[in-house]
């Protein structure tokens, strides 16, 4: 088959419609740069001295709860939590594990090592099996349950047996076999959140190291500061990698494409500016590098990438037609410019989807997106037009050496055109296929649970997951979950009243099946009238101020007006444990119905995790329904067409019912990595479908038969078309390589997206806008686009 009689089309040749933009006009914009090129080359160089200074301004948010931070009670509750109460969100949790970690060398080994870590600097105090305390004897305070000399032989044999029955650390910092135990050892808060956290952590780690060495014991680091530190660690190396990456593959494959250096620097170079202008704007703005932000550089590439080909490929063609420069990247942008300018705009409103999401980790996603989205359409339409311009001196030159070796282009058309014959063959039949495709995917695709987990926030080839993984199976729970007791006023906290709201919410949480390691100061009280006799209030304040102050801050308030019972829960999926938080809030309106004057709030990142993960993964999924409706409704008023709008729906759902087919397959459920790649990958895999019916709108013809148009425009269009979205495939997937799995998610599944897209473009809308549009032909009797 012979495609060298397709051609590029005269920007106003055609009498039905393609006078009139889709973009109203806005793609205009870039035909600036061809009225002042030396000006607009400056304003670029002044934007992109701007920008990097911009994107050194750039910090990470490695807040592990982020995700759920909103406005809600329960966050606020939250909150105040933290507040209140500094003591998890500052603890690193030393996990030391061996079978001899109570035979007598290690016991001295580990004494050691904890005195040596308080004197680290940035650390506040430390809690450990050495914090345990004898029974007291009379008024004396009570002895410490190792002794500064610690006995031989049986004697020895008889501490160890002391040590494993003690109710205070069984269970809590020591497993039930003797062979692991858990050092807390508390932070200063400014260190946290400083750089100094990679300094002090990295001091723990040394010390542990030395401490420990010759010993058969084995220490891991957890805790919130480790994790945030391995997010900080994992968001600025992803970033450097898909920075690097970003650069070079553009670079690469428009020079592979092209095979001139000049071409690939028009192609490739608007993506990368626009990279630097959108980071840039990103840092100027105070937008902080997360789990989610931190892929904008792919993103970016992947919006302006595809626009980019798309103009300089058919400027390159008007080149070789034998128009001189100007004139051909003026008609490109005339005829390619509007489907530009659509595709951004269809990616930008999955972005604004994303504001419907309560989380303002999401919400703030959406946000910088759309700045990016912005940025990336004028880098786009500005810089393809200048770029060919300057770049460009002798067009007959060119057009004599790349006539002839486009071999590789021509196969791609031969493809191109092949895919097309066949589909407009049947279109009927292809259509009936397409729609019972995506109707049974669609199926799949509304059956998928809602997944959560705080190990995919955190990178999981570390030391913390697999720490808190041991903490998990050996200590019954990881993670914290909180019960605030807030004290009315007239109210003291040595109350009876008081004291009492604490032993009934402390006894629920400790019977609560699925919840293990209850403290508060029910805790102190037990032990005090179980060794000494004694629960009278006068001796439990007496041991409460006794107790270091870093101490009693985990369960009571500077103020006295309020105290916390804490229980640790496993990190399970969120389905699994929102049972068990039900259940303990249900069993707790019993005291609440008994004391309505205390305030009794189940709170702790576990909790609202559980609690509204699936709540903002289904509003979120719901918000994809939304789009769905609203970008084809979009798309039908920029065309002036209920058939294209109708031709859009099903290529722009299949390629999200097909990934979540591979989700359940999977057995992955909707993670909200996974929603958020799904919608944004629907906004962006338009691209290669709103690039298509641009050009059909020039190639159609009146009362010709619309499989004949579809088949030319495939010819014209395909080749960049199939190629960029490989091209941008593999620019989603490098995100393969961070270290945290939300985001391995995320990049997978938008690029498995990306490439369902393309299949829908060729497989789905080519048939399905023949039906449609013979059908419009036989009851309107009009042309296509009419």
């Amino acid at each position: 088959m012979d495609t060298s009689r397709y051609t590029e089309p005269e920007p106003n040749s055609r009498p039905i419609s393609a006078s009139r933009s889709i973009a109203y006009g806005l793609e205009r914009i870039g035909l600036v740069s061809l009225r002042f090129p030396w000006l607009v080359w400056l304003a670029t160089v002044v934007l992109l001295i701007v920008g990097a200074f911009g994107i050194a301004r750039i910090k990470v948010d490695d807040s592990l709860s982020q995700l759920f931070r909103s406005e809600t009670p329960e966050f606020r509750t939250f909150e105040e939590v933290t507040r209140r109460f500094p003591s998890n969100e500052f603890d690193v949790l030393i996990v030391v594990e061996g079978k001899d970690l109570l035979v007598r060398d290690s016991v001295e080994k580990l004494r050691d090592l904890v005195t040596d870590l308080q004197l680290i600097e940035g650390t506040r105090g430390i809690i450990s099996l050495f914090s345990a305390r004898e029974p007291p004897k009379g008024t004396d305070l009570p002895a410490p349950l190792f002794p500064d000399q610690l006995p031989a032989s049986a004697e020895y044999d008889r501490l160890v047996q002391r040590v494993l029955n003690n109710e205070i650390i069984r269970g809590k910092l020591l497993s039930e076999d003797g062979q692991l135990t858990l050092i807390v050892l508390a932070l200063d808060p400014d260190v946290v959140a400083s750089s100094r956290l990679r300094e002090v952590i990295g001091e723990i780690q040394r010390t542990i190291d030395n401490d420990l060495a010759g010993s058969r014991l084995t220490a891991r680091l957890s805790g919130v500061p480790v994790m945030q530190l391995e997010i900080r660690n994992a968001v600025e190396r992803d970033r450097l990698l898909y920075n690097a990456f970003g650069f070079a593959a553009g670079a690469l494959i428009a020079i592979l494409f092209f095979r001139r250096l000049s071409f690939m620097i028009i192609a490739a170079g608007p993506p990368l500016i626009a990279i630097v202008l959108a980071l840039g704007a990103l840092g100027w703005l105070d937008f902080r590098l997360n789990m989610f932000l931190n892929v904008m550089t792919p993103l970016i590439m992947v919006i302006s990438f595809s626009d980019s080909m798309q103009l300089t490929f058919a400027g390159r063609d008007r080149l070789l037609q034998g128009e001189g420069r100007f004139e051909a990247f003026r008609n490109a942008m005339l005829v390619v410019g509007p489907a530009c300018v659509l595709t951004h705009v269809t990616a930008g409103l999955s972005f604004i989807a994303l504001q419907l999401s309560e989380s303002d980790l999401i919400r703030t996603f959406g946000e910088a997106g759309l700045v990016a989205t912005l940025i990336a359409m004028f880098a786009v339409l500005m810089l393809v037009p200048l770029l060919g311009v300057l770049l460009i001196r002798n067009e007959a030159m060119f057009v004599v050496e790349v006539k002839g070796a486009d071999s590789a282009l021509d196969v791609l058309r031969r493809f191109c055109f092949w895919v097309a014959a066949r589909m407009v063959s049947r279109p009927g039949l292809y259509s009936l296929l397409g729609v019972l495709v995506v109707g049974g995917l669609g199926l799949v695709y509304a059956n998928l649970q809602p997944r959560y987990r705080l190990a995919d926030q955190v990178p999981d080839r570390e030391q913390a997951v697999a720490a808190s993984h041991r903490i998990d199976a050996k200590l019954n729970g990881a993670n914290p979950i909180d019960i605030l007791i807030k004290v009315p006023d007239g109210k003291s906290l040595y109350d009876p009243e008081t004291l009492a709201v604490i032993a009934e919410v402390h006894a629920t949480l400790d019977k609560q099946p699925g919840i293990a390691n209850v403290w508060s100061l029910e805790t102190l009280r037990r032990w005090l009238a179980e060794k000494m006799g004694k629960s009278d209030v006068a001796t439990l304040k007496q041991y409460v101020d006794i107790l270091p102050e870093y101490l009693t801050r985990r369960f009571i308030s500077a103020e006295q007006d309020a105290v916390l019972v804490s229980g640790r829960v496993p990190d399970v999926d969120s389905s699994q444990l929102l049972p068990v938080i039900e259940g303990l809030d249900k069993a707790l309106d019993a005291v609440r119905a008994k004391h309505p004057s205390y305030k009794v709030a189940v709170t702790g990142l576990s909790a609202i995790a559980a609690r509204n993960s699936a709540l903002m993964i289904n509003k979120l999924n719901r918000g994809l329904t939304l789009e769905f409706l609203f970008v084809a409704a979009f798309i039908g008023l920029a065309f002036r067409s209920f058939v294209v709008m109708l031709a859009s729906i099903l290529p722009g759902i299949f390629p999200i019912v097909l990934s979540g087919f591979v989700l359940w397959i999977l057995g992955e459920g909707l993670q909200f990595a996974s929603v958020v790649a799904l919608t944004v990958s629907f906004g962006l895999g338009l691209s290669a479908t709103i690039h298509f019916l641009n050009r059909l709108r020039h190639e159609e013809r009146p009362y010709e038969d619309p499989a004949v148009a579809v088949e030319r425009a495939t010819v014209l269009v395909g080749p960049p078309l199939i190629l960029t979205s490989i091209v941008l495939a593999c620019g989603l997937i490098v995100t393969v390589f961070s270290g945290l799995p939300s985001l391995r998610l995320f990049g997978w599944l938008s690029a498995f997206a990306m490439l369902a897209a393309l299949t829908a473009d060729l497989l789905i809308l080519r048939p399905t806008v023949t039906f449609l549009g013979r059908l419009a032909q036989r009851v309107g009797g009009k042309p296509f686009y009419r």
